[in-house]
């Protein structure tokens, strides 16, 4: 069995920066997908940063170039270092895992973390 759990959200002035953690417990195979999504009050659930089993990462366009998306050497903790953050940004962040597939549709992911509330006043 997998869990994820996610540390890190907070409140934070527009322009501030925050680290996301995600820690995750159990079987983990070798070819994997891991990934934030975020959900905004009224809004769909969106992907953020993805990053596989080989290193690559990808970022949905809002996020390019302030999020970074990674891991720690054992695999067994995934990061999303946010910069710049907008108000815009604000939303339930989760982090998500499957096996083998890699992408941005939600439905995809078996496993998922219980999220964690980023807010970004102006």
């Amino acid at each position: 069995q997998v869990q994820l759990v996610e540390s890190g959200g907070g409140a934070v002035q527009a322009g501030g920066s925050l680290r996301l953690s995600c820690a995750l417990f159990g079987y983990i195979p070798s070819s994997y997908c891991m990934a934030w999504f975020r959900q905004a009050p009224g809004k769909e659930r969106e992907g953020v940063a993805l990053i596989d089993s080989d290193g690559i990462t990808r970022y949905t366009d809002s996020v390019k170039g302030r999020f970074a998306i990674s891991q720690d050497n054992a695999k067994t903790t995934l990061y999303l270092q946010m910069s710049s953050l907008k108000p815009e940004d604000t939303a339930m962040y989760y982090c998500a895992a499957d096996w083998g597939w890699c992408g941005w549709n939600s439905d995809e992911y078996n496993y998922w973390g219980q999220g964690t509330q980023v807010t970004v006043s102006s």
